[in-house]
């Protein structure tokens, strides 16, 4: 959200039901007995409910009465409005209670969906139907004694409906009125007039029920489509305060606070935490954070896995938590609006399109690049990682001015340790670290953000703790240590230190020599030994 009076309702609605634990209980308890609203009145309107869809919604409606309570004893703001929207169904929620039964199947095609004294037709043809099945049953009885046959059994399929089934071993008793319509590998399965009159009198209301009540189902559900506007605004109000008190009962079990947004564009976070990270990490490490108008762009460096990634997600996290209308995890939070949130953090491909590692993260930057303002809240993690050294670092650096320049406030992971001398030439620019401990060459991550730049990455270490072998460790040790003398870092070549080199305030000597000699009197012997004696003392 960017409105700052919507998002403080919001939250004025969050603290109520934080302030009060009871309230906010009988709100989620009912919550609880309700399903999703807007789902099943949508299915109703497109006419695709089942009996199982109306049963559901039937239920949440009888549960909607019991929100009215909690509601009135927080009924201001935001809470209020959520109480005036929830409306009154009590007449939908009774048509469908005197209709259905309690626990309908999951399709028509079963039958038994409308409850028995809803309509006396269907219940006629119930009737019917279950003394005609009464009498087929008696009827394997009486059959029984009348052929003497004790194995005989009244038997049903799809095909040819009720038949009367003997064994081949007592087929020469079948009485004379049987007629034979299967036989099976041990059986012989007949019929008679009188088993085929009760079969269409039973199979005739059944299915005539089944028409009937498929018929008042309809009915039920275009009662229900034609209430729809009333029933989906509930839906929405219900949908809101769902959120609100989930996010309520959040704050409580993880100690989040109230943020204070201000007109200021200023980001002031105390102990501010990752709410996911810190959710399986008992001994999560919180950390300050300050962007305002001093320092608009974090440079931030330090070792892998010392949390660098984690840092940047948690201050985007707070920021989004909080224009949402959410408590936020830190012990405190003074927040201006940002217009975006601009995030370009891990790396993949994308073969369908074609497109590198590295082309991903460049569009991904150039979109940033393209869009951020003053206002925009930006995170970008190891950018130009995906290409050789210099072309990375060229573009960090070349990214960090630009940022810098439009004035956004940023948080720029990187390992290229030369990035820290922008800090003393951009107006703006801040180094910070995350700190590491060596203890008997053993590294300590402390993931704590502290001020200054780093000037160690700790790869080696890294690939220690992965399991990398003993012999590539030692060896990449080696190189390091034959690179690092060869090739010292060097600071980031800025815009500033580029005209210092043109236009530098002390003149070199050899400048001032040329400068003193007489071209116009030297002889071409003369001008030999001027050079040789040049070569000599500034070669």
């Amino acid at each position: 959200l960017l409105d700052r009076e919507t998002i403080e309702g919001r939250l004025d609605a969050v603290e109520r039901l934080v302030d009060q634990p009871m309230v906010r209980a009988d709100i989620r308890d009912a919550l609880k007995r309700m399903s999703d609203l807007e789902r099943l009145v949508s299915r109703c309107a497109a006419g695709l409910a089942n009996p199982r869809d109306l049963a559901a919604l039937r239920s949440s409606l009888q549960a909607l009465p019991s929100l009215e309570p909690p509601l009135l004893r927080v009924g201001v703001g935001k809470l209020q409005e959520i109480r005036e929207l929830l409306g009154d169904h009590g007449e939908t929620a009774r048509a469908l209670s005197r209709a259905l039964v309690e626990d309908p199947p999951a399709t028509l095609r079963e039958g038994g969906i409308i409850r028995e004294g809803h309509d006396l037709e269907l219940d006629k043809l119930r009737e019917l139907n279950k003394g005609g099945k009464s009498y087929i049953a008696g009827l394997e009885t009486r059959e029984r004694q009348r052929s003497g046959i004790s194995t005989l059994k009244v038997g049903f399929n799809s095909v040819f409906g009720y038949y009367l089934e003997v064994s081949k071993l007592h087929s020469d008793k079948v009485p004379g009125d049987y007629v034979r319509k299967q036989t099976t590998a041990n059986a012989e399965r007949y019929i008679t007039a009188e088993l085929k009159d009760q079969e269409a009198r039973v199979l005739g209301a059944e299915e005539k029920a089944i028409s009937l009540e498929t018929d008042l189902f309809g009915r039920l559900r275009l009662m229900v489509a034609e209430r729809a506007r009333p029933l989906l605004e509930t839906a929405r109000a219900l949908a809101e305060l769902d959120a609100l008190s989930a996010l309520a009962e959040t704050a409580v079990r993880r100690g989040y606070v109230r943020p204070e947004l201000t007109e200021e564009d200023a980001l002031l976070i105390e102990g501010g935490r990752h709410p996911v990270v810190e959710a399986a990490n008992v001994g999560f490490v919180p950390n300050d954070t300050k962007l305002g108008d001093e320092v608009r762009l974090v440079v931030l460096t330090g070792p892998n896995m010392a949390g660098k990634s984690t840092f940047l997600r948690q201050i985007a996290l707070i920021q989004l938590m909080a224009q949402i209308g959410s408590f936020v995890p830190a012990r405190s939070a003074k927040l201006g609006l940002a217009d975006r949130i601009f995030a370009r953090i891990g790396a993949k491909d994308e073969l369908a399109l074609g497109q590198s590692t590295f082309m991903v993260e460049m569009v991904e930057s150039a979109n940033i690049l393209n869009h951020a303002n003053p206002r925009s809240l930006v995170i970008l993690d190891e950018v130009g990682r995906g290409t050789s050294t210099f072309d990375g670092m060229a573009i960090a650096q070349a990214m960090v001015e630009h940022l810098a320049g439009i004035g956004a406030k940023t948080l720029f992971a990187t390992h290229y340790h030369q990035l820290n001398a922008l800090a003393s030439e951009l107006t703006g620019v801040a180094n910070f670290r995350v700190a590491v401990e060596e203890v008997a060459d053993e590294v300590i991550w402390t993931h704590r953000v502290v001020p200054g730049g780093a000037d160690r990455s700790y790869g080696i270490h890294v690939a220690r703790m992965a399991g990398v072998p003993s012999p590539v460790l030692r060896r990449a040790t080696d190189i390091l240590r034959d690179l690092e003398k060869t090739e010292p870092p060097k600071p980031a070549l800025t815009q500033k230190r580029l005209q210092l080199s043109l236009f530098e305030a002390e003149e070199p000597e050899v400048v001032g020599a040329l400068r003193d000699l007489d071209v116009d009197r030297l002889t071409p012997m003369d001008a030999l030994r001027t050079l040789d004696d040049f070569k000599r003392r500034y070669s």
